[in-house]
């Protein structure tokens, strides 16, 4: 028998292959290749699968190839494909820039290495001599960095609860430029009103700033309220496996001169994210929709079993009926989250430690939105940044205990919790 008859026929490059062969990027015929245009049109669980993703047109990959690489060969002279510096652009990047634009229903976006940088990104937008007004309870990094702009660049803060529309409205200067909002805040879930803030900022020439984070484009599209601009740490739910770090800024819809300031500005301070960051949080992204859906259940199962149990003196969780916010939350939001803090009745700092040290399924760590439950002290850890007198004004107090709830059964979790509470200093 001769040899060709033992040839592999779905080798490649075999005389025996069975499939035609056509030179990379030759076009396609099949259906997928229509696929691009359905997506702004196909509903959010669709657009997470397939928002930014195409199958690459060199070799069909299904999955967007990672661009690893800092330049690009050029064509000709002044002639590329697109690209010629990764840190100016790259096609991993851009493919998660278009899927994060398109689920917030954004013009375009630009990805950061990390949160932060999205937030430096978004200030840098800011002309010398800007005031800038601020959820009052803001992440303890947004803080910090804003109080260095206090300091080395002259930029001016008012921080106060975005809730007091009244309040909102006279904090506003000759030249404020700005306004931040974080709804739900970090980490006392408070909400801000983004249409009547975004009316009152757009009335004044100042610019709306959403963090998005905690509840991401699958709960919560800020650009449907007013916003101007979204940032998002895409380290947490975007990416949602604890694996990398990132972040974004999205532009809103039809402002195409802001998307090349962002991406501009992204350039210019060097602060691009890499293209395999990139390409875990578009595979974080495909599972968005579901995974918020069991985030929100365990937290809905677990701010409920906290509310009835005779040591929490306040859980904050904008789904709770009790929760002064909650007729907002349901006007604002598509869901409530999956994030929540707790206060002890008692909440000395040897009970405290106790229920960080003792719970088993929460593992003590900063950050939050992964698929494993995390539980956080912010006056020790995420908003240590902050003043004790700055904690003191947002209502941080030491006895605050976040909660990031990740996708175990809510059974196991509160169960955890329950023997936590069970065995607490007397």
């Amino acid at each position: 028998m001769s040899d060709e008859a033992h040839l592999d026929p779905n080798i490649p490059g075999n005389p025996a292959y069975h499939f035609t062969i056509l030179p990379p990027g030759s076009p396609a015929r099949a259906g997928w290749v229509e696929r691009a245009a359905l997506v702004p049109g196909a509903r959010l669980g669709t657009q997470c699968v397939h928002a930014g993703v195409q199958p690459d047109p060199a070799y069909g990959a299904v999955i967007p190839p990672i661009y690893q690489t800092s330049t690009f060969a050029f064509r000709d002279v002044c002639t590329n494909a697109g690209y010629d510096y990764t840190r100016s652009g790259n096609p991993t990047r851009a493919a998660l820039e278009e899927a994060i634009a398109l689920l917030e229903g954004g013009q375009g976006a630009t990805c950061t290495s990390t949160g932060m940088s999205a937030v430096v990104v978004a200030l840098n937008l800011l002309p010398h001599g800007s005031h800038l007004l601020c959820t009052i309870d803001c992440y303890g990094g947004t803080f910090r960095t804003l109080e260095h702009a206090k300091a080395a660049y002259g930029l001016e803060v008012t921080y106060l609860d975005l809730a007091d529309l009244p309040a909102v409205a006279s904090a506003f200067r000759e030249n404020t430029r700005m306004v931040w909002i974080e709804t739900p805040s970090n980490p006392l879930l408070r909400l801000t009103d983004i249409r009547a803030v975004a009316d009152l900022a757009r009335a004044r020439g100042a610019l709306t700033v959403v963090d998005n984070t905690f509840l991401s484009p699958a709960l919560q599209r800020p650009f449907e309220h007013g916003a101007d601009l979204v940032v998002h740490s895409t380290t947490k739910y975007l990416n949602g496996h604890s694996d990398v770090v990132g972040g974004a800024v999205v532009a809103a819809p039809g402002q195409t001169a802001m998307v090349q300031r962002i991406q501009s500005m992204n350039n210019l301070l060097g602060t691009s994210q890499s293209p395999h960051d990139c390409f875990l949080v578009l595979r974080g992204l495909k599972t968005l929709l579901l995974r918020m859906r069991a985030h929100e259940a365990g937290a809905r199962a677990v701010a409920d079993f906290l509310a009835a149990h005779p040591a929490i003196a306040r859980v904050h969780y904008p789904g709770l009926e009790s929760h002064p916010q909650h007729a907002l939350a349901r006007r604002q939001q598509r869901g409530f989250g999956g994030m929540l803090s707790f206060e002890l009745r008692d909440g000395r700092p040897d009970r405290v430690d106790h229920v960080l040290k003792s719970l088993r399924w929460f593992t003590l760590a900063e950050s939050l939105g992964g698929v494993e439950s995390l539980v956080a002290h912010p006056a020790s850890m995420t908003h240590a940044s902050m003043t004790p007198e700055a904690r003191k004004r947002a209502g941080i107090t030491d006895s605050v205990i976040r909660l990031s709830i990740g996708i175990e059964d809510a059974e196991d979790l509160t169960a955890d919790l329950r023997e936590a509470l069970r065995t607490l200093p007397a």
